[in-house]
């Protein structure tokens, strides 16, 4: 029997699959201008038009690669010091120690501890669109998991899993709900409250998913030498202190400092340094689990320029508009509840793509705003097709590279990932409709 492809060969299938598109569709364009308002260009609506252009060359294609990865330079050295500094912390023991301790109270209760990791990483993605930092997490939760009695799909889909549900379902993902008010013209963060019902809503329906399967899918706990009952080690505790330390001061950099990723890889980094330190492993013993972690994260780092890569085909080859136009302009002929589900079809298949949320914000919202208005839907509705759409597909679309890095480094092939969390994704899409025809009716 075959073995399904892996994420690199997919990863490269799908840019050639792109590049083959940029010959069969025609090429067309909005025009885009600088808005004052907002530090980045907008579309204009309805200025969308065919053109005229040369199909890209192969050599172009090819450059596209090195570009994707170039691109994503900052994000690649978040991964890389990030997985650095988490292999440092689990090279001295501290993780290991500190899900002993933790998997040992827990005994009989791992029902809780899951509701409980979904709430941090649903929490996580409400806040900051926690996505790609996972990647580093993930050998952590593989080992929580495993002592708890579950396996890699049940690791993965309480924590990315939860963490895309905080992210879609959010009332104030910057990247997301931010991002896609400010470019429909709204008040940043409105509307909150009914978004905050529909998260909790989506975070029970989620978490109770993934408990079911969980518990009926139950393996082998993994058990150690060192079983017996044990206090943790004073420097493990300091350690680990640290380390929700720098994830608070993350959140509060995001929220409050307007960080970016090199702002975050920059306190990692120390923190991996100090971690090193604290825990014995010295100035030489920390540079080596350093490198180890580089190896580790390497990987997850290619992947993620790759899902850029993609991006780059499509915009340069001059189809990206040419599929947005194709998607929204039919909606303005539906009523207005088909309309504002039909525009949740559409962002979500555009999410294939446009594995970018932001960018897919950026793109299309500009049309949809005034195309709402015509149809006779708010522009909270339209922001919510977005946001249910676009961001719950994070969960299974093959172009997303945090999605496909962080099941690689779990061990799980993309078709197994696939047929766990398809229709977990599907029940997420049709609680997003209902939320947006409800919407509708109460006038939000």
């Amino acid at each position: 029997m075959r073995k399904f492809p892996n994420a690199l060969v997919i990863m490269l299938g799908f840019i050639l699959f792109v590049s083959i598109l940029t010959y069969l569709l025609p090429k067309g364009e909005y025009q885009r201008i600088e808005n004052p308002d907002l530090s980045y260009v907008t579309v204009v609506p309805d200025s969308y038009r065919e053109i005229e252009a040369e199909p890209l060359k192969i050599g172009q294609i090819l450059l596209s690669i090195p570009e994707g990865i170039i691109g994503r330079a900052e994000l690649i050295a978040l991964i890389l010091l990030l997985g650095g500094a988490f292999y440092v912390v689990d090279k001295t023991g501290a993780f290991r120690d500190g899900i002993h301790y933790i998997t040992e109270k827990l005994t009989g209760k791992e029902s809780t501890a899951l509701a409980v990791i979904s709430l941090l990483f649903t929490t996580g993605g409400a806040l900051n669109g926690l996505q790609e930092e996972i990647i580093a997490m993930t050998p952590v939760l593989l080992f929580f998991a495993h002592r708890l009695g579950y396996n890699a799909l049940v690791a993965v889909g309480i924590s990315y899993g939860s963490a895309v549900v905080g992210s879609s379902f959010s009332p104030m993902n910057p990247f997301a709900v931010g991002m896609a008010q400010k470019t429909a013209e709204l008040p940043l963060f409105s509307g909150s409250v009914y978004r905050i019902i529909i998260l909790v809503l989506a975070y029970i329906l989620w978490t109770g998913l993934i408990i079911r399967y969980a518990n009926n899918n139950k393996v082998e706990k993994l058990k150690e030498e060192s079983d017996e009952k044990h206090k943790m080690k004073a420097r493990n505790i300091v350690i680990l202190m640290l380390t929700a330390l720098a994830f608070i001061i993350v959140i509060y950099g995001l929220l409050i400092l307007d960080w970016g990723f090199n702002e975050m890889s920059a306190e990692f980094f120390v923190l991996g340094i100090i971690a090193g330190l604290v825990g014995g492993l010295g100035f030489n013993g920390t540079a080596e689990a350093y490198i180890s972690g580089f190896k580790e994260m390497t990987f997850a780092a290619i992947i993620m320029g790759l899902a850029n890569s993609i991006t780059l085909i499509l915009k340069q080859g001059l189809i990206i508009d040419t599929i947005i136009y194709e998607l929204f302009t039919p909606l303005q002929y539906f009523p207005k509840s088909f309309a504002a589900v039909s525009m949740l079809v559409a962002q979500a298949i555009l999410h294939f793509p446009v594995p970018s949320y932001s960018a897919q914000a950026i793109m299309t919202m500009p049309i949809l705003a005034p195309l709402s208005d015509l149809v006779g839907i708010s522009r909270q509705v339209c922001v919510l097709a977005y946001q249910y759409g676009a961001v719950m597909m994070d969960m299974i679309i093959p172009t997303n590279g945090a999605l496909m890095a962080i099941i690689s480094v779990a061990g799980i092939s993309f078709n197994k990932w696939l047929g766990f969390a398809l229709k977990l994704t599907l029940i997420m899409l049709a609680l997003g409709a209902l939320a947006v025809i409800v919407g509708i009716y109460i006038g939000y």
